[in-house]
């Protein structure tokens, strides 16, 4: 058996015995140590029995390799040694195939100036083993043959390393792009907490605040005229069912199996009317004017609109006095849509609470579409509310931007 088959069968046999038996590489080298002391010392066995001082050079040779993987160059070093020592006494051992593993194991863990200095010295320890050891004429073969070997396992324990590295940076790109993907699902959670939270919010506080005023007025009414008191009472009942509807529309959208969420459109501006006709019986006068065609306007755009009007609208509800007006403008141009939400009330500002959804959730509503919100009282009383939608941005903001 040749040089390079022994060292091919016997780093498949380490490499085997590590994935088979998953042994730690202390482990490994122990038997690869063992495997080769055992196998060389029975090649030489005769001269061994005549010259028992060979097993100094023996494990000279070989016992240094338990530590190669802990400092790669120390142990070449260690092994040069032995074998140069060895080339003084003029003794040929088959345990000089530790110089092969104590240079890949260089190759393969230590770095590449280290590597060329471990290259040079095996180059220069087979030319000296070549001149003194081969037969008559066959020097530079030898020399070409032995250099050739020395060069495959340097090539096989740089792409090694190579291929250590590659795992390495694969594996780190791995985490990290497991990481990234768990901070953006982590932030679509929180933006889609926030957007049901607004969306939830629009549909109780508005519907809820239509109910309670309806209330109030039915009570007022109950005892002078008992015919508005009992139609007080049918839109409150109305109204709830109209929350209702809406909270089981919404409800279906987040669940794609909710059949009721296709038999039941998102509302959008042909539905402001209906908005300002439930607003009026709650007893806000309220008068709508839509501009510009808004059938160009994206279903997600429409919502946003309706939205907009509807907190407002509440807003002007819960925080103006009796007798209040209301004007609700929108006007659709090709590329935005303009709204703009007007009372006279007399209130200096509306009390929206710190932690509250309403205008913060209305200016996150504009801001999905590249907008900003105004909201603040008018020089002569009263408060707008208005909003500049940019329906180009439409593509960035998507349906959650409703």
């Amino acid at each position: 058996m040749s040089a390079r088959q022994s060292w091919r069968t016997l780093t498949g046999w380490a490499r085997l015995l590590r994935v088979r038996a998953h042994l730690p590489p202390v482990a490994v080298d122990a038997t690869l140590v063992a495997s080769l002391f055992i196998l060389t010392a029975f090649a030489v066995r005769i001269d061994l029995y005549d010259r028992p001082w060979l097993l100094v050079f023996q494990a000279a040779l070989l016992l240094p390799l338990l530590w190669r993987r802990r400092a790669p160059l120390a142990v070449f070093a260690v092994v040069a040694g032995a074998a140069f020592a060895q080339w003084l006494v003029d003794v040929q051992l088959p345990a000089d195939i530790a110089l092969l593993v104590a240079l890949y194991t260089v190759a393969a863990h230590a770095s590449r100036p280290q590597v060329l200095l471990a290259g040079a010295v095996s180059e220069a320890g087979i030319l000296m083993a070549s001149v003194r050891w081969s037969t008559e004429g066959r020097f530079l073969g030898a020399a070409m043959s032995l250099t050739a070997i020395a060069t495959a396992v340097a090539v096989i324990g740089t792409n090694m390393r190579t291929r250590r590295a590659y795992l390495a940076s694969v594996e780190d790109r791995a985490v990290r792009l497991e990481r990234e993907r768990d901070q953006r699902a982590q932030l679509a959670v929180a933006e889609e907490r926030a957007r049901i939270a607004r969306d939830m919010h629009d549909i109780v506080s508005h519907n809820l605040s239509v109910m309670i005023a309806l209330a109030d007025a039915a009570v007022f009414a109950q005892y002078r005229t008992p015919d508005k008191s009992t139609t007080a009472m049918r839109q409150v009942s109305d109204s709830g069912r109209q929350a209702l509807t809406e909270m089981r529309r919404f409800l279906g959208i987040l669940r794609a199996d909710e059949p009721d969420a296709l038999r039941h459109p998102m509302p959008g501006i042909a539905q402001l009317q209906s908005l300002l006709d439930q607003v009026r019986a709650a007893g806000l006068p309220a008068r709508l004017r839509v501009a510009g065609d808004p059938s160009h306007v994206p279903t997600a755009a429409q919502l946003t609109v309706y939205r907009l009007v509807q907190e407002a609208l509440t807003n002007t509800l819960k925080h103006t006095p009796p007798g209040t007006r209301a004007k609700v403008r929108v006007h659709c141009l090709p590329e935005s849509i303009a709204i703009d939400v007007t009372d006279d009330g007399r209130t200096a500002q509306y009390p929206d609470p710190p932690h509250g959804h309403g205008i913060p959730s209305m200016r996150e509503r504009t801001a999905a579409y590249g907008g900003m919100l105004r909201a603040g009282p008018l020089p002569g009383g009263g408060w707008r509310v208005s909003a500049l939608l940019d329906l180009s941005a439409a593509g960035t903001a998507g349906t959650g931007a409703a």
